[in-house]
């Protein structure tokens, strides 16, 4: 209706509407709606992560299959931002969200009450449709409706909710699973989505991109066969093995898809996303500085997990409690870090957030120990939340800057793959690397072992300490030979993130984005709003 649309100022050309909201509470309800959603999804990506045994043992399946019940959601979403992104500037924003959270709900609640893994194979899949729906389209509208001097803030909150809300989720997640049973996990994001769809059918505003050019389905269609093919070889690969002839496949088909998308973009009149635009030293430095600081926060959140239960003894609830500090720290400094750019600039703030990042990388390398306790790892766990939290914002904001507003749906969905990507690199990479220090450090000290035992040492700590309790070898000695080089890969895979930091640092400093400016259009050039 009429009545509830919300007043916009600052009026566009002839053929356009204004769509930046003039109201403060207006703009408040907004950022609300499109955070909580954000939330949903966001808590959705790791929510299954902590009941995985519980999984197996319901439906009767392999670990393998649990993996593809969780996994198949990131591909989904990842495979599906770029060109759901496009279809909202297209067809408007906030139909796309209202649907996208509808489907969202709705798989949801079939995962939840799922009789077979099958089914919940299904629920996952169109989960993550509703969920590539919702993540573009939640940046998109606060950049296209907030005025430029409250853009950056606003954007720190969604980066706040984007970077910390999966550890949260996970939090939350462990909860249930501990007190009352794995179907109540999808309890959340059914309510987050219920609370999302009221208020954004009231605040949310219809902003949609004018074109006169067909839509770029060709464009689309190489974006999801290249986002498919990489994404399953990082996570397939750590697995099955990077050198097996699925996870070969995979890079090939994500290469070609890559090289096509690139030349048919290069090409085409009204491109889905102009990879030109990958000249500008902002849209540039923020997709490299968010890819690799998703990357190494996924990394360190997936070694981190494992070592409070498998060095410290934790349970997997008291493990997730553990990881809140650099999620709470995280969030905070994401929402400082508008205020802290806006004076020194986007490039000092996105400096100094790595340069922490990385001092807390060092410091978990340096001080952890098998001996060293929680407050060994707290240090380096607080550095790294806050400049983690530093840096997200201002990268965020140097990709929306480039584009202009009414192509503000491909310029989320651009962040939210580059987020993606970094997350499936930094769990690959970090991983392999931790798996590998943990198998070189173990072997010499498997003398006198029997040798089944040992092989099932060698494969992971977690074997390791099952062996162990479950063989007559000397088990007190194999869990402290298991735990010590559980810490060597560790060591192995924080100094790798550190050297990381350290090349970003530097890359920032010299190419990082000057303070952001709209790219042409983006504020003359106003969106439809209906």
């Amino acid at each position: 209706m009429q009545t509830n649309q919300p007043e916009v100022t600052d009026p566009g050309p002839i053929g356009t509407d204004p769509a930046t909201v003039s109201d403060a509470g207006t703009r408040r309800s907004i950022l609300i709606a499109v955070s909580v959603a954000l939330m949903a999804v966001i808590s959705s990506v790791t929510g299954l992560n902590v009941a995985q045994p519980d999984l197996a043992v319901d439906f009767g399946v392999s670990q393998g299959a649990v993996l593809w019940m969780i996994n198949v959601y990131i591909l989904t979403l990842a495979a599906l931002l770029l060109p759901l992104g496009a279809v909202g500037d297209r067809w408007g924003r906030k139909p796309v969200l209202l649907a996208g959270l509808a489907v969202f709900g709705v798989s949801n609640l079939a995962a939840g009450l799922a009789p077979s893994a099958e089914v919940m194979l299904m629920a996952r899949v169109l989960s993550g449709v509703g969920a590539a729906m919702i993540m573009p389209v939640t940046l998109a509208v606060i950049t296209s409706t907030f005025p430029e001097k409250e853009r950056g803030r606003a954007i720190g909150v969604w980066t706040a909710v984007a970077g910390g809300g999966g550890l949260l989720g996970m939090f939350l997640s462990a909860v249930l699973v501990d007190v009352a049973s794995w179907r109540f996990l999808f309890v959340l994001p059914i309510v987050l989505v219920i609370v999302a769809l009221i208020m954004a059918r009231r605040s949310v505003p219809n902003s949609r991109e004018v074109s006169q050019h067909p839509f770029d389905t060709v464009g689309s269609l190489a974006s999801v066969v290249a986002v498919v093919g990489l994404s399953f070889f990082l996570h397939e690969g750590p697995e099955k093995g990077w050198a097996a002839p699925g996870s070969l496949v995979s890079l090939l088909i994500g290469v070609v898809g890559t090289v096509g998308f690139v030349v048919w973009e290069l090409r085409h009149r009204a491109p889905l996303l102009d990879v030109r635009l990958f000249r500008e030293r902002g849209l540039a430095s923020g997709s490299v500085a968010l890819l690799a600081v998703f990357g190494v926060q996924a990394g360190v959140s997936i070694v981190l997990y494992p070592f409070f239960q498998t060095v410290f003894g934790w349970s997997g609830l008291l493990s997730t409690v553990g990881l809140l500090p650099m999620a709470g720290l995280m969030m905070i400094a994401s929402g400082l870090a508008p205020r802290v750019a806006e004076r020194t600039g986007a490039r000092a703030t996105m400096a100094t957030g790595i340069f922490l990042a990385g001092v807390g990388l060092i410091l978990m390398a340096a001080l952890v120990s098998v001996d060293g306790g929680y407050l060994a790892v707290l240090p380096g766990m607080i550095a790294v939340g806050l400049g983690m939290g530093l840096s997200m914002p201002p990268a965020t904001e140097a990709i929306t800057s480039a584009l202009p507003r009414e192509r503000q749906g491909v310029a989320s969905a651009l962040n939210d793959v580059t987020r993606e990507f970094g997350t499936a690199l930094g769990v690959a990479l970090l991983g392999a690397l931790l798996s590998a220090g943990y198998r070189t450090s173990i072997t010499p000290r498997l003398d006198g072992v029997p040798d089944d035992v040992a092989d099932t040492a060698r494969e992971g700590i977690a074997n390791a300490l099952d062996a162990a309790a479950n063989s007559g070898a000397p088990s007190a000695a194999l869990i402290r030979a298991a735990q010590e080089s559980f810490v060597v890969g560790w060591q192995t895979a924080m100094w790798a993130g550190a050297a990381l930091m350290a090349a970003l640092f530097i890359y920032i400093v010299l190419l990082g984005p000057k303070n952001p400016q709209p790219a042409p259009g983006h504020d003359a050039v106003a969106p439809q709003t209906a």
